[in-house]
């Protein structure tokens, strides 16, 4: 049932760009080149996939 309530929230949040777990801007956070696009890491150590357009959180295979 929670998980009802923070899932658009995050899905939100991730459309402005921003962490779901600190919201920060994903625009300041450490960026690295990897095969599928861009890896970010948010300060807060969350790690999201960028690839031009939209973020989305990364999956345990593409985290290294």
């Amino acid at each position: 049932m929670i998980k009802n309530a923070i899932a658009p929230i995050q899905a939100w949040l991730l459309s402005q760009g921003r962490c779901v777990g600190c919201s920060m801007p994903l625009t300041k956070a450490k960026k690295t080149k990897v095969k599928g696009g861009t890896q970010v890491t948010c300060k807060c150590g969350r790690i999201y996939m960028h690839n031009g357009k939209t973020y989305r959180r990364a999956l345990l295979t593409e985290v290294k």
